[in-house]
């Protein structure tokens, strides 16, 4: 058990003997070597997301949103430990070289907690969904692997961005996302409080944006009220990179630097990622603020350094370079990319027969795209199997493997000189030569992801809507309209509208951005080798018109919570192969208000093939005047079953899920019953009309 007393202790002696310039300077992301003390260097940026980011070769994991979509929480820690294994690797050889750069350190800047409200963030991807209850189950065993369980860190999570923080990219940097108490205590906190209770968090990030009028890296209310003084959170905080800048450039509750960096440390920031704690000492000299500010965010901040061990001798000095993309930690990310595929149709196409195949038609911008396979914050692997390749590894030379790109990820012509759609001509003859036709569209991080990266059109990151770029829109109602057998795989982190491949194509799978050995998942998930078992962790809607603006951070009409129309495909929803049906569920004894209950769950594979599924539990408080307008997640569990086989498991729901949020924010109890709903998909209409299974209904009347 880590002794935090102890460290600070240590980084109390330590601290004491610098300077206040010297203090100062360790307030900075790339904070310099203090020689005369044996305090080396140390840049405290680093990347954790889906695998150890930007630091050259290493196992990359699916992207967050699909590692949500897998639903498992023990699959969430054993890949958060690989990561952490191969960051201490890194590390370990990084530092034996002199190299003490950038992404090379042990403070993981993962996982992103936040909620992802509306489907064109563009960060989204980063996210485990919309859900806080299924973010909240998701980052604790996540953020459990990356920190470990002995005396010393493994590495220091940081669960970000601290709060109410969804987009738009474009105005992220003078933004003030106003959110009632309602939705910040119902919705946008949840996570983080679960990340510093439950898992003991060793660091909080601020987001750019302001939330109710104060910048988020310097807000009475959320960094000194919420986080210190009721969750009492002991860890450091860091600002979002160059986010303090923000407070006098764009937000303008400041004048210049100085006022920004005394307003920060004053409130609580302890590190700055950016240079604006480069006026901390003329911001002393001015009595904006004080010795004593300065050196306890010099401690807290030694005190994650003492945690990971950085001044003594740690059994994790010992892990070897090899353990960096092993063989394990390659078929731990291919389990992880099958898990997180989602079926949403099949129309019996599924799985597919190789024996009965002589051509496959692999077409589209993302069959052959290394790029869809990452996200974003990503490593890079020695080795990527895109989805074409995954296929022609799986049938070798049994089945013949024709493809065509089919067009451009977005512009209307892959050759300059060429007229439009270039490419469909030779889209439209592999089909018609083939079998069955597997087309691979979406997007990748070039087209969603965080403003200033790549960037879409707009260079915010964001979506302009839920449509695929016109050249894939084109393609792919040319490809449907050919009367072959097409199943139609979207690799996106987001959801889209797939109106017309849920109408027209044999089968559509959700891939997401799958990581290094997506193809391979995907070829073993198309050949029946595993049965899909993803679930959505994340609404598709049919159009955005079922959606507010997107800078209404209001929950009204948002996510499966508050949605008042039928959705394209339902959060929770995914099919398999097998057949899996709730057969029983009761209560393990009579439940009572202050307590967590006990589900006891018999669950039954009908079917002749072995799979996995997920068992969620649904809640609604009836007669509640501020429960959500739909059913809400309260618990959930993943189950292996064999052909045939029966299983019975207990899913704890805790006391909490029996309370709503009012208005002023509080936890109270005001429900005449509560109606628990148990399945393998949500209670909704649309989902049982997908699936034909309802689900079991537990009723406690108080």
């Amino acid at each position: 058990m880590r002794d935090r007393k102890k460290a600070r202790e240590r980084a109390e002696a330590l601290v004491s003997q610098m300077t206040v310039d010297e203090m100062a300077s360790q307030l900075k992301f790339d904070a310099p070597a203090i020689e005369r003390l044996g305090i080396p260097a140390y840049n405290w940026w680093n990347e954790g997301l889906h695998g150890v980011a930007r630091a050259g070769t290493a196992t990359v994991f699916p992207q967050a949103i699909a590692m949500a979509a897998a639903w498992d929480t023990d699959l969430m820690k054993a890949e958060a430990s690989v990561i952490s294994e191969e960051a201490r690797a890194k590390y370990n050889e990084s530092i034996k070289h002199g190299d003490r750069d950038i992404y090379k350190g042990l403070t993981l800047w993962s996982p992103n907690v936040n909620i992802f409200r509306d489907p064109r963030w563009g960060r989204g991807h980063e996210t485990y969904g919309e859900d806080p209850t299924l973010t909240s189950r998701l980052a604790v065993p996540f953020i459990e692997g990356l920190q470990g369980d002995g005396e010393y860190l493994k590495t220091a999570g940081c669960a970000k961005h601290f709060a109410v923080h969804s987009g738009p990219e474009a105005l992220r940097h003078s933004f003030d996302a106003k959110a009632n108490k309602k939705d910040m205590y119902e919705t946008y906190l949840p996570a983080f409080e679960a990340c510093v209770k439950e898992a003991d968090v060793e660091a909080v990030m601020g987001a750019y944006n302001r939330t109710n009028g104060e910048p988020c890296c310097a807000s009475e209310e959320l960094m000194e009220h919420i986080l210190r003084e009721d969750w009492k959170f002991e860890g450091h905080y860091v600002s979002d990179c160059w986010a303090i800048r923000d407070f006098h450039e764009h937000h303008m509750v400041t004048k210049n630097g100085v006022e920004s960096s005394a307003l920060a440390l004053n409130k609580g920031c302890d590190l700055n990622c950016g240079c604006t704690y480069l006026c901390l000492k003329e911001a002393l000299n001015k009595r904006l603020t004080t010795k004593e500010k300065v050196k306890e965010a010099a401690i807290r901040l030694f005190t994650t350094r003492f945690l990971l061990g950085m001044f003594d001798e740690t059994e994790f000095d010992k892990i070897p370079y090899t353990a960096v993309e092993s063989k394990e930690h390659l078929e731990l990310s291919r389990k992880a990319a099958e898990e997180s595929i989602v079926l949403l149709k099949n129309n019996g196409i599924l799985p597919l027969k190789k024996e009965e195949l002589k051509i496959i038609g692999v077409i589209g911008p993302n069959a052959d795209n290394r790029s869809s396979l990452d996200g974003n914050y990503h490593g890079t692997a020695s080795r990527y199997i895109t989805a074409l390749e995954g296929i022609q590894d799986y049938v070798g030379d049994d089945v013949r493997v024709m493809y065509a790109k089919g067009s451009h990820l977005f512009l209307d012509k892959e050759e300059a000189l060429a007229q439009e759609d270039d490419r469909i001509a030779e889209a439209l003859s592999v089909a018609e030569h083939s079998d069955v036709v597997v087309l691979c569209i979406g997007l990748d991080e070039s087209l969603e992801g965080e403003e200033g990266d790549t960037g879409n059109a707009y260079a915010s990151g964001d979506k302009e809507n839920l449509e695929f770029p016109k050249s894939q829109q084109r393609l792919m109602h040319a490809v449907l309209e050919t009367g072959k057998k097409v199943i139609v795989c979207n690799f996106t982190g987001s959801a889209m509208n797939l109106s017309e491949a849920e109408e027209k194509a044999e089968a559509v799978i959700q891939a997401w951005y799958p990581g290094s050995q997506g193809g391979k998942a995907l070829a073993n998930i198309l050949f029946g080798e595993v049965s899909p078992s993803g679930k959505l962790p994340i609404t598709f809607y049919r159009t955005l018109d079922q959606l507010p603006d997107f800078t209404d951070y209001s929950m009204k009409g948002r996510t499966y919570r508050y949605l008042t129309e039928e959705p394209l495909y339902p959060f929770g929803y995914g099919l398999s192969y097998g057949d899996v049906q709730v057969e029983k569920a009761e209560f393990a004894k009579a439940p009572e208000k202050e307590q967590d209950a006990e589900i006891c769950v018999t669950v039954k594979n009908y079917s002749e093939v072995a799979t996995r599924d997920v068992v969620e539990v649904y809640i609604k408080n009836q007669d509640s005047k501020y429960a959500p307008v739909n059913p809400a997640l309260c618990g959930f569990a993943k189950v292996s079953l064999g052909a045939g086989e029966e299983k019975e498991l207990t899913i704890t729901v805790s006391k909490e899920a029996y309370k709503v949020v009012n208005d002023e924010g509080e936890k109270i109890f005001d429900s005449s019953s509560s109606v628990l709903f148990v399945g393998t998909n949500g209670p909704d209409k649309r989902s049982e009309a997908l699936t034909g299974k309802m689900t079991k209904q537990l009723v406690i009347n108080w």
